[in-house]
């Protein structure tokens, strides 16, 4: 996952500081020189890097922050919101038009993943929104591209506009947003083409489009992977195109991460979306301050809340909560949720979003493997569907057909069910609102419980409220 090193350098120069009781000048300056040294190893653009140090030493050298009774976490505070300010302060929406459509043009470099994205924007802009989309096939130069927009169209159920390879982008862009019109769709989103390096017949041929569509979004795809480079080329299509956002992809992969932290400050435009990921709905709405926290180390509940709300059904999370409460999940509910789970990302990822769990000795070494999970299913669809219903069916014969059924040891099978019935008590005494449960400390380390019990409990309470306000 990307800023994996940084998260760690950061988090070493910062906890240097909070084991002291008493900071210094001399401690605060050693500590920006390890952060420097981290920002630059991450590739963030060197003008970023000395206007970042410049800001945080002057703000944390002062009498306010040194005199006071806790100076180390005022000094964590004041890296955080500067390092929210780098990023850009503030989320920033995607502009629209007040009449429809809007019009949103993708550029990019060839291989940065516009027309991936293009499908992914296109999902998210019908899940949030209930909108109708149109995408338009201008990338006539590579090959394939036309039918990678279509395949994703058709998966998603969007329309997508293209006239073949023959005819000119222009032109293809002009009939696709007389057909927007015709048919009312609330978006376009124009899939233009790209080059291996930004040169003057891209940029022509991007300007005519612009002069054409008269586009309220023009949206730079940039590819994390390519580090320093990534701010050059936003730099490139900024002077020339007048970029109003941009999405950064690939930032799942190793990467360090450097392009995020310095393309805001050097383009002035705002980063509005991430990919993070290679399925459609792998796309997240890029919050500077969430962002921050997870760079610091610090997690990302919100984010990780907004996942599991996406990815689950209000009514099925209802039903659930009965299961658990009656003390009847079954096996099928197992899956179910195991599914749900992963769906949501490598489990990994989700338990660095939970506060303090960075900081848990062996977290950088926590993996689930998937074929573990595929094992677990293996076990389960092995079982009668009255074994999946009623767990208590599993007498040592069962357990023995079943080891063999799905090619797993009577001894992981154990384990499993055992496992099994472990999380079932667990999931009763939640629901019951006791969170103070043997063994979680062990799993997730000190305290967590409490974070967790009190966050689902106001969740819930606040949701109760939302109810009977609209039942009034």
């Amino acid at each position: 996952m990307a800023f994996e090193s940084l998260t760690d350098r950061l988090q070493q120069a910062m906890g240097k500081l909070r084991k002291k009781g008493k900071v210094t000048e001399a401690d605060v300056k050693e500590m920006m020189r390890e952060i420097r040294l981290a920002l630059l190893e991450a590739d963030v653009n060197l003008k970023v890097v000395k206007e970042f140090t410049k800001s945080v030493r002057e703000r944390a050298v002062g009498t306010e922050v040194l005199d006071s009774l806790s100076p180390a976490q005022q000094i964590v505070k004041i890296v955080n919101e500067e390092l929210t300010k780098t990023l850009g302060s503030e989320t920033v929406e995607l502009e629209k038009n007040p009449k429809i459509p809007t019009v949103i043009m993708m550029v990019g470099l060839q291989g940065a993943g516009k027309t991936t994205f293009t499908g992914k924007l296109a999902n998210h802009l019908k899940k949030t929104e209930n909108a109708r989309p149109l995408l338009i096939a201008g990338d006539v130069y590579r090959p394939a591209a036309i039918d990678q927009l279509k395949v994703l169209g058709q998966q998603l159920d969007v329309p997508v506009f293209d006239m073949g390879t023959e005819v000119s982008p222009v032109e293809i862009v002009r009939q696709g947003l007389e057909q927007a019109k015709e048919k009312k769709n609330d978006y376009v989103l124009i899939d233009t083409a790209g080059r291996l390096h930004v040169d003057e017949a891209l940029m022509n041929e991007l300007q005519e489009i612009k002069a054409l569509a008269q586009p309220n979004e023009i949206l730079l795809v940039v590819d994390a992977m390519t580090g320093q480079d990534a701010v050059n080329v936003a730099e490139s299509f900024n002077q020339q195109l007048g970029i109003t956002g941009v999405i950064i992809t690939k930032l799942d992969g190793d990467t360090r991460g450097g392009a995020a932290l310095s393309i805001r400050s050097i383009t002035g435009a705002p980063i509005k979306f991430t990919g993070t990921g290679e399925k459609l709905t792998d796309l997240e709405v890029f919050h500077p301050d969430r962002m921050a926290s997870r760079i610091l180390g610090m997690g990302d509940m919100l984010t990780l809340i907004e996942r599991a709300q996406q990815d689950y059904d209000e009514q099925k999370a209802e039903e659930l909560a009965k299961k658990m409460k009656e003390n009847s999940f079954d096996f099928n509910d197992f899956i179910e949720q195991l599914d749900q789970v992963m769906s949501m990302g490598p489990l990994e990822d989700l338990m660095k979003m939970i506060p303090g769990m960075n900081q848990m000795p062996g977290m950088e070494n926590f993996k689930v493997d998937p074929k573990d999970i595929a094992r677990k299913k293996a076990i389960v669809f092995s079982m009668t569907p009255a074994e999946r219903e009623n767990p208590d069916l599993l007498n040592p014969s069962r357990r023995r057909r079943i080891a063999a059924g799905s090619g797993n040891s009577v001894v992981e099978v154990n384990r499993m069910i055992k496992q099994f019935k472990e999380a079932r008590t667990m999931m009763k005494k939640m629901s019951n609102g006791n969170f103070d449960m043997p063994g979680m400390d062990q799993m997730f380390g000190s305290g967590i419980k409490g974070k967790l019990g009190k966050m689902a409990m106001n969740r819930m309470v606040k949701k109760n409220k939302k109810k009977k306000k609209k039942k009034k």
